[in-house]
């Protein structure tokens, strides 16, 4: 919920994706003054035109959670706009000329959300953020203020384990290669079914073959190959090593473009696969960044990624640490 004040907005800030879209109103001290959810607005799966529409509809909601009745135009001076699908320069040429045709913002900076990810886990303005959900990408910047990113389009990019979907889709091929003798025995064979209450392995497959089960339903077995591999299933702990390997070398190969391998970088995990109890995941991420970066500190991100879009906001005004603060406070808050 927002803060009541008669202070006004110098930040507009909005993280967007694949499932929703959060946007936050700031004023210069870190005061919120409004915040809301809509809907996606990640533009490579809806269009341009959809996830500017979102956008908008993400501005209206925040400006009316702020009690501002008769909103100016712009909004407020600096827009940070964190959003999925910025993958490559093409995606910012699409992009920024149809937010800066709404207006909203007197300065727009626009950002893959990977970054949101780092600046709101992040104790300083610099650090690599890696998010682990659905899809897999990394995102940082240098103490001196250069930042790198990566593009992060599965295999089309040479990802060679793109994130949880990927896990999820290897979890029914684990399964179906135990059944039909292709492969080494396993539980899946036996949980990938049962998590859709299908009688074999191939059942799943004609299902999603048919189109009776959607194919992005597979993600939700990610956490129940993860699960078997803490429970010592070998084909799923193989499999999940893989994907710890991934993870890892997105944060080395960022860590070495910046050239921060011996500072205590901070590494901001995020996404829903970091949360799996399979502690051999977590410790094969951990080992594979510390051999080449062994100060480097890993932290999971615990406050919403929308936080990071406003501290790059106040960043951008050269607000005050107690501004900073004051923001993280109010996000985080239960």
């Amino acid at each position: 919920m927002s803060t009541s004040t008669s202070a006004e907005p110098v930040v507009l800030a909005l993280d967007g994706g694949s499932s929703k879209t959060d946007a936050v109103l700031v004023a210069a001290d870190g005061t919120l003054l409004g915040r809301a959810r809509v809907g996606p607005s990640n533009h490579q799966l809806v269009g341009v035109d959809a996830a500017m529409d979102a956008l908008g509809a993400a501005v209206a909601a925040a400006t009316e959670d702020a009690g501002i009745d008769e909103p100016p135009f712009p909004l407020c001076p600096t827009g940070v706009y964190c959003l999925a699908g910025v993958d490559l320069p093409v995606d910012e040429e699409h992009l920024a000329p149809a937010i800066a045709l709404r207006g909203w913002t007197g300065v727009d900076l626009l950002y893959n959300d990977t970054f949101a990810v780092s600046r709101a886990g992040s104790t300083a303005p610099w650090g690599i953020g890696v998010v682990c959900g659905s899809g897999l990408n990394c995102a940082g910047v240098g103490p001196d203020g250069t930042a790198v990113r990566f593009p992060a389009l599965a295999e089309l990019s040479g990802d060679f384990a793109p994130g949880g979907s990927w896990l999820g889709v290897r979890a029914l091929g684990l399964a179906l290669r135990a059944t039909d003798g292709r492969g080494p025995s396993t539980v899946l064979s036996r949980l990938v079914p049962a998590h859709f209450d299908h009688v074999d392995a191939e059942a799943v497959l004609t299902a999603v073959y048919t189109g009776a089960l959607p194919y992005g339903r597979l993600f939700e077995l990610a956490r129940v190959l993860l699960n078997a591999a803490a429970d010592g299933d070998v084909p799923s702990r193989q499999a999940a090593d893989v994907l710890a390997d991934e993870v890892a070398t997105f944060v080395r190969a960022a860590i070495t473009r910046l050239g921060v391998a011996d500072t205590e970088v901070e590494v901001v995990l995020g996404g829903g696969i970091f949360d799996t109890r399979d502690a051999g995941f977590q410790a094969r991420v951990a080992t594979g960044i510390h051999a080449l970066a062994p100060r480097a500190r890993l932290l999971r991100l615990d406050a919403p990624p929308v936080l990071g879009a406003g501290l790059l906001g106040l960043d951008a005004i050269g607000a005050d640490d107690e501004a900073k603060a004051r923001l993280r406070a109010a996000l985080t808050a239960s």
